[in-house]
Order: structure tokens, then sequence, then C-alpha cells
């Protein structure tokens, strides 16, 4: 029980640092700040989730919250920039994937000295990626994709300032859903047991909707700092 409280606070306080800062960096540096934390948090949250974990009694994977940021960043961009600065999210994510890989497959090619002590560890980290990199493309590109469409979509259906948790929440919680049940195939199917895959998805859908339900102040919060002008554009 004490090490699920454990997680579960270092969880929470993850979630709420994470949002801190990318709204941080938005009002320092406006949508390039944005666009700062689509690479780091594409790239974290395809290491990260090779690590298993148990939250709220589920076992499941860490990444979740990185991952979630992307969409916020995508909702942020979409309320207060319109739909085309919301699709480069999906351009920046791609590329920083992919750039990723290629640069780390090729640096484990690279025969280590015998001074060395890391090749092993990179090895199993990132050996996984390709693989990573596969499913979180694919899922990604579709996720994102969808995300962009559809809060466009419930913002002319409810325009008004104190509908945002309405195309936030309608927009990211089906997003999650569709590269949830993508992700979760491409990634573990052999690797691990189906049944095992299904509560890595149950455990991954229920943590970002927590985490879609809690960025949503955050979007309000971006908005707010647009409208008053006290976003640095750079």
């Amino acid at each position: 029980m004490h090490i699920l409280f454990y997680n579960e606070t270092l969880w929470l306080l993850s979630m709420l640092i994470n949002f801190l800062l990318i709204l941080l960096a938005y009002r320092l540096w406006g949508k390039t700040g944005l666009f700062i934390f689509i690479p780091i948090s594409t790239i974290l949250a395809n290491v990260q989730v090779i690590k298993q974990v148990d939250l709220f009694g589920f076992h499941g994977t860490m990444g979740d919250i990185l991952y979630c940021g992307i969409f916020l960043v995508s909702d942020i961009l979409s309320e207060n920039y319109g739909k085309k600065m919301a699709r480069n999210t999906i351009y920046i994510g791609f590329f920083s994937l992919i750039s990723t890989t290629v640069i780390m497959l090729l640096s484990l090619k690279i025969h280590p000295n015998s001074y060395d002590t890391s090749q092993s560890s990179l090895e199993f980290i990132f050996g996984f990626l390709p693989r990573i990199t596969v499913a979180s493309l694919t899922a990604f590109l579709i996720s994102q994709s969808y995300d962009v469409w559809a809060y466009q979509f419930w913002r002319e259906k409810f325009p008004e300032f104190k509908h945002i948790w309405i195309r936030n929440n309608f927009s990211t919680l089906a997003s999650q859903f569709i590269d949830g049940i993508i992700f979760t195939v491409i990634a573990f199917y052999g690797v691990f047991e189906v049944s095992y895959m299904i509560k890595i998805f149950i455990t991954s859908y229920i943590l970002k909707t927590i985490v879609s339900i809690f960025d949503t102040p955050f979007v309000y919060a971006a908005a707010l700092l647009k409208t008053k002008n006290k976003v640095k554009e750079i």
C-alpha cells in the first residue's frame, strides 16, 4: 500500500511539473516554447514506456504524462493559433522520433572500448526503440490528426471561452482511446500476453483520462495569457 501511495504521489507531481513547464515555456517563448516541448515529450515518452509500473492498483507503463503533454500543446495551439499551427505538432513529433531512432541505432553499431559500461544498457533501451517508434508513429499520426480536427470541430459547436473544457476533453479523450489501441497492439503484441496487453491498454487509458482532465485548467490559463498579451513570442 505504501508503494502505491509513493508511486501515485510522484506520478501526480510529475504531471503537475510537466504541465507547469509547458505553460512556463509558452509564457517565455510563445508558440516556439510549445514547439520545444514536442521533441522532449515525444522522445522521453517513448523511452519511458519501456518501464513497467503499478499505479492505482493496475499494471501499466510510464510515458503517459509526457505523451499527453503533446496533446496539451496541440490543444493550446489549436485554441490560440488555429488548426494549421496545431498540425506542426504532428510534423515535429514525427521528425523527432525518426531522427532519434536513426541516430541511436547508428550509435549502437559503433563498437565500445574495454572501458565502456553503458552499451548493454543503451541496447536494452534503444534496441527496443525501432518497434516502439513504429507503434508510436502510427498511433501518433492517426490520433494527433484526429485530435487537431476534433478540437476545431467542437470549437465550432461550442466557441465560447467557458466551453474550452468541452473541446479540450472531447477531442483528447477520443484521441487517446484511438492512440492506445494502435500503440498497444503494434508495440507489445508477441512481447506480452494478450491479457497483459489489455491491462496495459486499460491502465494507460485510465491514466491518460486523468491527465487529460487535469490539463484542462492549463488550456484555460494559456488562453488567458494570450488574451492578456502575457505571452512573449520570439
